[in-house]
């Protein structure tokens, strides 16, 4: 499962979701569905400008968590 972990990034930059929102050029209802990790694809441009807007790297924004493996 891959973590998206923007409301942390926009926590600890004190930013809002609407702010970001403006300075990607995007819809504020696309962040807030990464906000809140409703989404199956992202665009890679999308991903390419949040990392600018928040001077981060993509693995300060995406995390890769394996799924629980059930006992045989």
């Amino acid at each position: 499962m891959i973590r998206i972990k923007l409301s942390e990034l926009l926590g600890k930059n004190k930013m809002t979701r609407k702010a970001l929102a403006e300075l990607v050029g995007v819809r504020p209802n696309t962040i807030g569905d990464l906000y809140h990790e409703k989404v199956k694809r992202v665009d890679l441009d999308l991903l390419d400008n949040i990392c600018k807007v928040l001077g981060c790297d993509l693995s300060d924004l995406l995390e890769y968590q394996p799924d629980d493996e059930e006992e045989k």
